[in-house]
């Protein structure tokens, strides 16, 4: 479990940028109603925008591969945290393994849960990028619109970004009317969440919105042992305000404070190869897992008379990350892992935004971002069991980047135009600190520093035919940084890895049809993968990974199709993708066996425990994703409604390593999971009964470490709305 969460003697440095604010420079305005709102259900189907280019533009004019949710769509899904959003979004994948997330999107994120890997997919907030990898648990509430963007994102998000990024926008205050909303729910395991938030103008040019999440839940986790009674016990709270001030309408500034305070009380797990119900465990050491976080974004924008956007976005965020595990899964012996970490991060972006008409647009801007992890003193211990063989680890991973960007887009003739952008990216990251193991008399120390510089970006042509087809081509590239993997237990010292880069080639057609009433995105990529960076166990200290290159081309290619539609009082949406991908050449040992022989990542040669990889998938990478939602408003008179929905998703199986051995339980089983809610509309009241996996799958989401982490059990129960 050392891998969980480790101070590595190299550390990939996040190049990530904010995103723009919601739209340049139009006025602030609330998301959508929470409930899934049936007044429009005859009307045609809404246009849907993306900002993730720093200006506002619609999908279906905008060359990028994306899946956008408003508010009412992550409510009437079901989806109000990162858990449930791969079954809302093709190609995307979720693995929650403990104090880390996975968030894969083509397979592409990060597999492992250490401050040494890439995170591949980056998350922000109101343009803010957020903690790489942690602190993802962050419930969604009171959100405009969630943005889930496929492919790299070499020219906006810069580094890491290879497997594609996620823009959450927050609702904003709205400076014409006092509004908002309050929800109520209960469910079994006792799931009880009370949410809402207030609009409130304070003037003409002045408006605060304050919004709050409360939820408290019974663990899913049955214990046969006199401990661990509350592993799994749910005590969540979140709460954000919100300050516009637009003095005129060229000029505004938004501030957001958000706070967290997370109490998991742990992630259980047993042994990948338990036979018994994933939720009836024996572990014996003591659980726990809780995260507290808080973030503070000041967005300003100025427009010209010109036209011409000054936009300034600047952040920081804190955070203490705690987590405690039973390392083995069983009461057979007291292995434990325990850690408290700290992270804080400030970031600064610049952007200018030419005016949207005109045959040449262009946007320009410049990123700085400051990240330091800090593992204090005797709060990073393993005991293997505890007495016998103890890691301490403590120490300071601090990390910078600096990026400078900017993308033109030209009309070449009617309907036809060239886009071309390009960043350039400069990170560091060193470490200071040292791994102690007290029973041996052994300090190892981490000093080390590694610098890394790149250019990304993406040239398209983008053809729009008439007002209901657009079809673009373009080719972009992705780059993960290079660096030097954690000092061996065994005392070997560290080898570094190189980076990592893609190209990837995509074409698309994104159509309007019947009237409006059916919007479609059909999509294709061939992505060409170059140092392809994998984390593999070390045989010789089995705790402790180390990311290695693929020396050959690793190749990722697949097809994307998405639809809306309303006709009449049916709606649906639905999502199907197709993924293949094939390793390069490449030999790497199994640390579940023990090591007999040398094994080359080149030569090998294949043993027992050496094991050929090429051709192999890569993990969490499934072939097909698909999800289909429906849902028909039936009047009932004096202005009553009654909305059924479902929503189903199917994610086919999946490796959760490399090594592809089922026998080791590396097999991973497809999910068909199934959705549904009935919702009671009358004015501004809402009541809804919901289930979320309403046929009760029990399957692993993830493996790490040995361990086998289940997915969400069935929940069920009532929620209650009042719109003000």
């Amino acid at each position: 479990m050392v891998r969980a969460l480790g101070l590595s003697a190299s550390i990939l440095a996040l190049g990530a940028a904010g995103s723009a604010f919601a739209q340049d420079n139009a006025p602030a305005t609330a998301a959508q109603p929470v409930a899934a709102s049936n007044s429009t259900a005859a009307m045609p189907t809404a246009d849907i925008v993306v900002t993730a280019e720093r200006r506002t533009t619609s999908l279906q004019r905008t060359p990028v591969a994306a899946a956008v949710l408003t508010g009412a769509d992550l409510t009437a899904r079901g989806v109000n945290s990162l858990d449930q959003l791969q079954f809302a979004v093709p190609s995307t994948t979720v693995q929650n393994f403990g104090q880390g997330n996975s968030f894969n999107i083509r397979g592409i994120g990060k597999s492992e849960s250490n401050s040494a890997t890439g995170v591949g997919v980056i998350t922000y907030r109101d343009g803010v990028a957020t903690f790489p990898g942690y602190f993802q648990t962050e419930p969604y509430y009171d959100i405009a619109s969630v943005e889930v963007l496929r492919g790299p994102q070499g020219t906006f998000a810069g580094q890491n970004a290879t497997g594609g990024a996620v823009f959450i926008t927050e609702v904003n205050p709205d400076l014409s009317k006092v509004g908002g909303y309050i929800q109520g729910q209960y469910g079994n395991y006792n799931d009880a969440r009370i949410q809402g938030a207030i609009n409130v103008p304070l003037s003409d040019t002045l408006a605060v919105r304050f919004a709050t999440n409360d939820e408290r839940r019974d663990s899913f986790y049955h214990f046969t042992g006199p401990t661990n009674k509350d592993a799994g016990d749910l005590r969540a709270y979140s709460g954000r305000i919100s300050l516009l001030w637009q003095p005129t309408s060229n000029f505004r500034v938004l501030l957001k404070g958000d706070y967290n305070n997370l109490n998991f009380h742990g992630y259980p797990a047993d042994p990948v190869l338990s036979t018994n119900n994933r939720f009836d465990l024996t572990a014996n050491s003591p659980q726990g897992a809780k995260d507290e976080s808080g973030r503070i974004v000041l967005n300003a924008a100025y427009t010209t008379d010109g036209g011409v956007v000054l936009r300034s976005i600047s952040g920081y965020q804190r955070g203490t990350t705690a987590f405690r595990a039973d390392t083995d899964g069983t009461d057979r012996a007291p292995n434990t892992f325990f850690d408290k970490v700290d992270e804080r991060i400030f970031t600064q972006e610049v952007n200018i935004v030419s005016p949207n008409s005109g045959p040449f647009t262009w946007v320009l801007g410049g990123y700085y971002q400051n990240d330091k992890l800090t593992f204090p003193p005797g709060q990073f211990s393993t005991g293997s069991p505890p007495g016998v063989f103890d890691l301490t680890l403590q120490g300071v991973n601090p990390k910078t980047t600096a990026a400078a960007f900017g993308q033109v887009t030209y009309k070449l003739a009617d309907g036809l135009e060239l886009q071309a952008g390009a960043r350039y990216s400069r990170s560091t990251s060193s470490q200071d600190g040292f791994y102690t193991i007290p029973e041996f008399g052994l300090v190892i120390p981490l000093h080390d520093k590694t610098r890394d510089k790149k250019v990304t970006g993406k040239i398209a042509l983008n053809w729009t035919a008439n007002a209901h087809n657009f079809f673009y081509a373009f080719v972009a590239t992705g780059h993960k940084a290079s660096g030097l993997n954690t000092v061996n237990l065994s005392g070997v010292p560290p080898l570094p890895f190189a980076p990592e880069n893609v190209t990837d080639f995509e074409a698309g057609w994104k159509s309007t049809l019947l009237g409006g009433h059916l919007k479609t995105q059909l999509g294709g990529y061939y992505n060409r993968y170059k140092g392809f960076q994998v984390t593999i166990g070390d045989p010789r200290a089995p705790t402790v990974a180390s990311i290695q290159n693929v020396s050959r081309p690793t190749i990722i290619w697949g097809l994307e199709a998405s639809g809306q539609a309303v006709f009449g009082a049916l709606s649906l949406n639905f999502g199907l993708s197709y993924s293949h991908s094939s390793l390069g050449h490449f030999f790497a040992a199994d640390p579940r066996f023990a090591q007999v022989s040398s094994c080359d990542s080149q030569s090998g040669p294949v043993s027992a425990s050496c094991i050929d990889l090429t051709g192999n998938d890569q993990t969490y990478a499934p072939k097909i994703t698909a999800n289909l939602g429906v849902q028909y408003v039936i009047p009932l008179g004096d202005a009553m409604t009654l909305t059924p929905r479902v929503d189903y998703s199917h994610i086919s199986r999946t490796w959760a390593t490399l090594f592809e051995n089922s026998a080791l339980g590396d097999h991973l089983s497809a999910r068909n999971i199934v959705n549904a809610q009935l919702t009671l509309a009358k004015g501004p009241w809402e009541l809804t009964g919901y289930t979320t996996n309403l046929n009760n799958l029990s399957y692993t989401t993830a493996i790490n470490a040995g361990l086998r982490y289940a997915g969400l059990p069935r929940q069920y129960g009532l929620r209650v709305t009042r719109n003000f």
